[in-house]
């Protein structure tokens, strides 16, 4: 054998399985580099995990992936902790969904504290003034790269286009739409329709095709990962209980009505109706945190939006300045700082304990769900409607980013927000041209077209054009 021949031949051997503290050094990278929303987030798990250590195959990658886009929550959280908990078990599983998670949870909370702060200063509302306008034009691509991969037929496009209609027009739950969505999929699939037939819903992740016999984790289920049922309700009891826990004591304690008290409750049920990624659960949340509890003003929304997209780790950490501004603002006998980081530790707790129980409950299970095919339709039509509620949440920014003053009309059932023609701002609309022509033209990366917007704002500050 030749020495290219052997390099080859070596290259090919399965590496061995990390230990722990291996393991736990490369979650903190991938941590550090979860820039980018799921999409580069995942990317960035196939190219650390598969491609370069080869700790996991192609085909399991998928099928963790799969398995992860038919629960709630973040996909990324949670593809990280079942992965974890396969290489390591349990412990391996917190390690790395608690690492994957805290870089963005430091970050956007050191971000909350200066906000707060500072926010009312000119150049810090400058600066927010810039990331609205690239917000609103990420959350429009946002439209075009679901709606690409969920609507393949017209059926598909019927449901995206009436839920649309039912959250922009009627204000329907987003809960609602979404129940509704998966029972038009489940049923079409068990009705034998066409349209809701379950295809494949993921392009190829990565370019290195790593068989899963090439991998540390080989072809074998690992003896943990086999289905025990008094583990499973064990594990299913603990994490239950951790993450309700807190709601429960805060409920009894403090009663309903109190802000930690609709924190807790509110982001729990949040937390089980997260399908489709955080743009879509986004709408939801804006529409409560700032119609029905007054936590945050709609321009507030898109700048902890905008600190999210900067900050490394999901982009629904937003949620955590939601809950910190919620209760910074009504604080009770505490300081408004203390109130405020209670609150938005509070929030990310209720928002990511449900992905641990996801995962240590149903991950056994995987192979049964994944083979069923009514499901796979539910998930698929579930995507759709997904569609029309991100671009709902588009609306609704382009709403609040190029307009001062939007009315709301209600009548027939309906209530729906109208902007007032006469309040177009024309710094925020060529601004937000830029980030449009940035992001669809250029192609320009999240970090690139955010930062260039802030400082975009900020020189429209110094010159006059915006702020007092």
């Amino acid at each position: 054998m030749t020495g290219s021949e052997t390099q080859r031949a070596n290259a090919a051997d399965p590496p061995p399985l990390p230990t722990l503290g291996e393991a736990t050094r490369v979650w903190a990278r991938i941590a550090l580099l979860s820039f980018g929303g799921p999409a580069g987030q995942i990317a960035v798990m196939h190219r650390i995990l598969v491609e370069e250590k080869r700790w996991i195959g192609e085909n399991r990658f998928l099928h963790v992936l799969n398995f992860c886009m038919l629960l709630p929550g973040p996909e990324a959280t949670q593809m990280c902790i079942y992965i974890g908990w396969l290489l390591h078990r349990t412990l391996g599983g917190i390690i790395a969904g608690v690492l994957f998670v805290l870089p963005g949870i430091v970050a956007l909370m050191a971000l909350s504290w200066v906000y707060a702060i500072y926010g009312n200063v000119g150049f810090v509302e400058a600066l927010f003034f810039g990331l609205k306008a690239a917000v609103f034009a990420i959350v429009v691509q946002a439209v075009f790269r679901i709606g690409g991969r969920a609507l393949r037929n017209a059926a598909m496009v019927a449901v995206a286009a009436a839920s649309f209609v039912a959250i922009f027009v009627f204000d329907i739950p987003f809960p609602l739409i979404i129940a509704a969505a998966a029972l038009i999929g489940f049923v079409g699939a068990r009705a034998g329709w066409a349209a809701f037939q379950p295809g494949n819903g993921h392009g190829e992740v990565g370019s290195a095709r790593v068989s899963d016999a090439d991998s540390a984790l080989g072809e074998t289920v690992p003896d943990h990962a086999r289905p025990a049922r008094a583990h499973t309700l064990r594990m299913a009891a603990i994490t239950l209980g951790l993450w309700l826990g807190p709601t429960a004591i805060l409920l009894g304690v403090l009663g309903l009505g109190h802000v930690f008290t609709d924190i807790a409750l509110f982001f729990s049920a949040m937390a089980v109706v997260t399908f489709g990624g955080a743009y879509a659960v986004l709408a939801w949340v804006a529409q409560e945190a700032v119609g029905t509890f007054g936590w945050l003003a709609p321009g507030e929304m898109l700048d902890g939006l905008g600190m999210a997209e900067t900050t490394p780790g999901p982009l629904i950490m937003v949620t955590q300045f939601v809950g910190f501004m919620g209760a910074f603002r009504d604080p009770g006998d505490l300081a408004p700082l203390v109130a405020g980081t209670l609150g938005g530790l509070l929030t990310t707790w209720v928002t990511f304990a449900p992905c641990f129980l996801w995962i240590f409950l149903g991950a056994p299970h995987v192979e049964r769900l994944r083979e069923n095919r009514a499901l796979s339709a539910a998930l698929a039509a579930i995507t759709a409607a997904v569609v029309g509620v991100v671009l709902n949440l588009a609306m609704w920014f382009g709403l609040h980013v190029l307009f001062k003053e939007v009315e709301t009309f209600t009548g027939l059932g309906m209530r729906l927000d109208v902007p007032v023609a006469a309040t177009l701002d024309p710094a925020a609309a060529a601004l937000t041209v830029f980030a449009l022509i940035a992001v669809f033209r250029l192609r320009l990366g999240i970090v690139s077209v955010l930062g260039g917007s802030a400082a975009i704002g900020v020189a429209l500050y110094g010159v006059g054009a915006i702020g007092g």
